[in-house]
């Protein structure tokens, strides 16, 4: 009869999962290598999981938690925009030096062929981001704070293209190198830097008009 797996061994393979997917894609990642990253069998891993897509949608769901976890308790409470931002990006250098895999397991599904999965994780994985940035550009537009002329929708997924970009900085090959030759070094020496920079970019973006834009 097998012995049923602890809470914490279920977790230590989710993210063994993890670190297999991110690294080598869903194509390329199998059952095998990730229950011997665990320390299982492959039987065990299938008793408890069907089959690689099911295994794989659990990654990503306990990824999206992760997240969602952190997002939650950014944005408890009310503040002015720049300062919901200047939270959000603080949090999200955290959450990438804390699960860097889970990063890289979500740039390999941005660029894999597993098309057929694409359209619902999409929208499991974007929508909260997507509601919530939405929602706070909308309120403190009405409130007068923020640019007028500006599209809530849009405006919030220019936002989230640059936080998602800062997440591959921290956490992805092509793209730390990619810093490095912008800066000099790695984005992990330039933490305070880059939130000030962004944020400056940020207040520009949020607060200038076209018409009072003198150069």
């Amino acid at each position: 009869m097998l012995r049923r797996l602890t809470e914490e061994k279920l977790e230590e393979i989710l993210e063994a999962g993890i670190a297999e997917f991110g690294e080598h894609g869903l194509a390329k990642t199998s059952m095998n290598k990730i229950a011997a990253r665990a320390g299982i069998s492959v039987g065990v891993l299938y008793k408890y999981y069907e089959d690689k897509e099911s295994f794989f949608l659990a990654c990503v769901k306990k990824s999206i938690l992760e997240l969602d976890r952190t997002l939650s308790e950014t944005i408890q409470k009310e503040d002015k925009l720049l300062q919901y931002a200047e939270r959000l990006i603080e949090a999200l250098q955290r959450h990438c030096r804390e699960h860097p895999s889970h990063i890289r397991m979500y740039h390999e599904l941005t660029s894999s062929g597993a098309a057929e999965l694409v359209p619902g994780l999409a929208q499991e994985i974007e929508g909260v981001t997507a509601r919530l940035y939405s929602g706070i550009i909308d309120r403190t537009q009405r409130e007068g704070k923020i640019r007028r002329d500006a599209d809530p929708k849009l405006f919030a997924f220019f936002f989230d293209n640059l936080l998602m970009m800062l997440q591959f900085t921290y956490c992805c090959g092509y793209y730390k190198e990619r810093f490095r030759i912008y800066c000099g070094t790695e984005p992990e020496n330039m933490d305070t830097s880059i939130r000030k920079e962004l944020l400056k970019f940020l207040e520009s973006a949020f607060t200038l008009k076209a018409k009072d834009i003198t150069h």
